[in-house]
């Protein structure tokens, strides 16, 4: 271990292993700081290697660890353990018989496996061996990226990939940006934005990082894409200063820079311990409920062959203690010994060993490549918007497809189409309507001609309250990135945001800008847009997942500061003082009941004072490595207080195509469906009616607003007893909301499942991701252990793909995180018709038929094996020539099974899909 003591140089010693530490201490460019760090002796860490390993095995282990992981199979442990026996006992069979298809069947798994291990280790050193450049000693040095250690210093050129995660500090741009895209990691191909701090915006050349005295502390990995904690220390003339370091700061590896040039940035994280390395890890292995019903017969089959064995080694020696041998059994062969026993018994099983299919495995091992292979062949299941076909990630799950009583859905993305559009603002009591790209008065086809004082202030906190960036084209395909809509007077306008309802509102506040500018009424646009330029940006609070809202703090011209908000309505009433409350909150149930997703505007005004104190508390707590969300969080509620509520938005987000006919079709086949939702209680029920998960005439069952144990213990008490009173032929729905779930998951899941038992269909709104997956967990361990399946389209989607039996990704518009996650894939909702009403059907009827088909045809092939007995006198005679023992598994019964495993279709496709009863027969 190397350590350095200011003014003793570099000494060696000796130290004990030790795990990494919760804070990483990082030397920027491997030059110690002891005046930053305060350490006498620095003692650096070892942190892994940047080589990219995907790959399973070694040229060293690839025999060891392939042979292992074939071995855990029932039956090739089996055959192996026959095939030992038959070289250490007088076996009746030759061992070739045995050794030989095992051999055949290992061999051939194993160069499939080697060859998809092979072209791993292809991709893992056209990664590792990427050129990349790092700076040392005031020089650029050319490297491999496997070579990247933490603590250099990496410069990366535009169009080139991120080698490990950075931390940014500084770019061509003066201004310390940069842009890039993240569409390997989460599948968004818009330009974020990213930024250095200012201390180190002016290190833009080699030679500039020889005298560079920096320290990165950073949490330890997290897996998380959208988190990063840390802070930078550096000196300045003899002074340390300390900033915070957060998600805008950092470089993620497999992300591309564009439109920059160069930026430098120092590793922070390398190898497996980059986000995509633990985001790439090897998920739970999903197995389907055929292969572990395969494996108990296969135990039942073992048990039977033990037992025929013992039976049979019973009738030997009945038969030898009552009738005389012949001459030429060697003597003592009929005596009575524990060893005689023990090698008849083992020599019984040697000749009913065959009972158990050798060549199964690999059937159906095809059977599933083949399958998945039809599935992304689907022509049917194209999506030609995103010219892209269905794919299976996985064909371990094929026939499990077919199985699903449960489907789990998100609405957002999955049932709609995730494209946002403003239809209706509630602004101080009053409500406006779009019509023609126009904002006008509601009921009323004239545009608002006059823009008031209440509507400039409303959509002053749109335009400024966002994180949209605007691209435009300047001359030929050139595009320049900027924060702010009005920079640029051309219409080529391109707006790129990581949530849709963000975009929706900013280019609905263009639109009317533009079309008051060029036919009704000048003045209004010349103010609209002098307002925004009034404004200078003085902070952001960022986004947070259980906050839902964010806030900006403005300075006017006249120097006043402001406070503008916009979140969830349930969040901004509770931090409002004035305003018209109780017209919003009524037109916000009136936008609800219409399906529309709504939003709440509010703003207040701020002393300097204020701000300074407020401003100086949020850069304490983002400077914080230790419960950074929690002091964030009590920072910004003290900011976002007494506010004055302006107004609420709501958005439309479109159905996707043929999404009630689908539901109905998976209805008429006998699966629930679950609506997973985070939207508000009216919202989603008018969005379940639309999507025909909901049907007239059903009666609904509300389980919401509880706050207490206690309070769900009655709810759902009063509702079964509402279920027991009712008619027979009474349907009912059931709808629940997240802090209800919270208490009933906790406390009363006996009762929930009786609930639910009686219910149709049930709806989940107010959901938060890990709730999701709680619920999917739940099913699954109802009464006869259903199979579900879960189908979402964003990040907040995975934790339930991953926890149901099987996951399916919508190609949408929130990323691909879903689909990665997930074991099948498609672009639309309406093809989950095709994947499991016919897929799904032909693929478990095929399965089904192969497996009872294999054993069948060798209880048929072993049986006259133990008929023949009676005839030879137990005496352990093969009724079949070795030849037969060796080929009959192989060639003579596997081809015939297989083909009819890959192109049975028992159906027409049209009854399959236009009868979906005959499914679930």
């Amino acid at each position: 271990m190397l350590l350095h003591r200011p003014g003793k140089g570099v000494v060696v010693v000796k130290c004990m292993k030790h795990e990494q530490p919760e804070i990483r201490t990082i030397h920027v460019g491997h030059n110690v700081c002891s005046s930053i760090t305060g350490e006498e002796v620095y003692i650096p860490h070892k942190y892994p290697h940047n080589r990219v390993v995907s790959s399973q095995y070694t040229l060293l282990t690839f025999l060891p660890k392939n042979l292992f992981s074939q071995f855990r199979r029932i039956a090739n442990f089996y055959f192996l353990v026959v095939g030992i026996i038959q070289l250490i006992i007088d076996t009746p069979v030759t061992p070739i018989a045995t050794i030989l298809p095992l051999t055949f069947v290992i061999t051939v798994t194993a160069i499939k496996q080697g060859y998809e291990d092979w072209l791993r280790h292809k991709a893992d050193k056209e990664i590792n061996y990427r050129n990349a450049t790092v700076v040392e000693k005031g020089h650029l040095k050319d490297c491999r990226s496997m070579d990247i250690k933490v603590g250099d210093i990496v410069r990366v050129q535009i169009n080139e990939k991120f080698p490990c995660d950075l931390v940014m500090l500084s770019s061509n741009n003066q201004d310390g940006k940069c842009y890039v895209t993240t569409a390997n990691l989460d599948g968004e191909t818009n330009l974020k934005t990213q930024v250095c701090i200012p201390e180190t915006r002016k290190y833009r050349l080699d030679t500039d990082f020889e005298g560079l005295e920096a320290v990165i502390e950073c949490e330890k990995p997290v897996a998380d894409l959208y988190r990063f904690i840390g802070r930078l220390h550096i000196m300045q003339n003899g002074q340390k200063i300390t900033r915070p370091l957060s998600l805008e700061n950092i470089l993620l590896q497999g992300a591309r820079l564009r439109n920059t040039t160069f930026i430098y940035g120092c590793a922070v994280y390398t190898g497996q311990e980059t986000k995509m390395g633990l985001n790439s890890k090897f998920k739970t292995t999903k197995f389907s409920h055929v292969e572990r019903r395969m494996n108990t017969f296969l135990i039942v089959f073992i048990i039977t062959l033990f037992l025929l064995s013992s039976i049979f080694t019973g009738l030997k020696y009945w038969y030898t203690t009552t009738f005389i041998l012949p001459w030429y059994v060697p003597p003592g062969k009929d005596e009575l010994t524990t060893m005689n026993v023990i090698e008849d018994f083992l020599a019984f099983t040697v000749l009913y060993y065959y009972i158990i299919p050798i060549s199964l495995y690999v059937t159906i091992e095809i059977q599933r490549v083949v399958g998945s292979m039809f599935f992304k062949w689907d022509c049917s299941m194209y999506d030609d918007e995103l010219d892209h076909p269905a794919q299976a990630n996985t064909s371990d799950l094929n026939e499990e497809l077919g199985q699903v009583e449960y489907l789990f859905a998100d609405k957002t993305g999955t049932l709609t189409e995730n494209t946002m559009q403003l239809r209706f603002c509630s602004i101080n009591g009053i409500i406006y309507e779009e019509i023609n790209d126009t904002l006008c008065e509601y009921n009323s086809s004239q545009p608002v001609s006059n823009m008031s004082e209440h509507l400039i202030e409303f959509f002053t906190v749109l335009v400024l309250c966002h994180t949209v960036r605007v691209d435009h084209k300047t001359s030929g395909d050139t595009v320049v990135s900027t924060d702010s809509i009005y920079s640029h007077s051309g219409k080529d306008y391109e707006y790129n945001a990581s949530s849709p309802d963000e975009k929706a509102l900013v280019e609905a506040c263009r639109k009317y800008g533009i079309v008051f500018h060029g036919s009704r009424n000048d003045h209004m646009e010349v103010t609209f847009q002098d307002t925004m330029k009034r404004f200078k940006v003085l902070n952001i609070l960022e986004f947070d997942s259980i906050r839902r809202c964010m806030s900006v703090i403005v300075q006017d011209e006249t120097g006043e500061i402001h406070v503008l908000c916009k979140g969830a309505e349930i969040d901004i009433f509770e931090k409002v003082s004035s305003g018209d409350l109780q017209s919003a909150s009524k037109h916000i149930n009136q936008f609800a009941k219409l399906g529309l997703r709504t939003l709440a505007i509010a703003k207040k005004t701020i002393s300097r004072i204020e701000f300074e104190t407020l401003n100086g508390a949020l850069l304490e707590a983002k400077s914080c490595l230790q419960r950074r969300e929690k002091k964030v969080l009590e920072v910004c509620n003290m900011v976002e207080s007494e506010l004055k509520l302006l107004g609420v938005t709501a958005v439309e987000d479109k159905l996707q195509k043929d999404v009630p006919e689908t539901i109905i079709k998976l209805r008429n086949a006998g699966i629930k469906v679950w609506v997973l939702t985070g939207d508000k209680e009216e919202t989603a029920i008018n969005i379940s009616y639309s999507t025909g998960h909901f049907n007239m005439g059903m009666k609904e069952l509300h389980l919401t607003g509880n706050v207490t144990s206690d309070d769900c213990q009655i709810a759902i008490t009063r509702l079964c007893q509402t279920i027991t009173l009712s008619d027979d032929g009474d349907e009912y729905v059931l709808i629940i909301d997240g802090q209800s779930l919270h208490h009933v998951l906790a406390n009363h899941q006996p009762a929930l499942r009786q609930l639910c038992s009686s219910c149709v269909a049930v709806l989940c709104c107010r959901m938060s991701p890990i709730q999701k997956a709680q619920v999917v967990r739940f099913v699954k361990h109802l009464a006869g252990a259903p199979v579900t399946a879960a189908i979402g389209d964003g990040a907040n989607d995975v934790s339930m793909i991953h926890e149901a039996h099987v996951g399916i990704g919508i190609m949408g518009k929130e990323g691909r995180m879903a689909v990665t996650n997930s074991d099948y894939a498609f672009g639309k909702f309406r093809f989950l018709s095709r994947a499991l009403l016919l897929h799904g059907h032909l693929y478990y009827i095929r399965l089904a038929t192969v497996v009872q088909y294999s054993f069948y045809k060798n209880v048929a092939f072993i049986t006259p094996q133990v008929f023949y007995q009676f005839f030879c006198h137990f005496s352990q005679q093969s009724a079949y020539d070795s030849f037969y023992l060796l080929f009959y598994n192989i060639t003579c019964t596997s081809l015939p099974i297989l083909i009819y495993g890959m192109f049975e279709q028992h159906m027409l496709q049209s009854k399959l899909l236009g009868k979906p009863a005959y499914t679930s027969q």
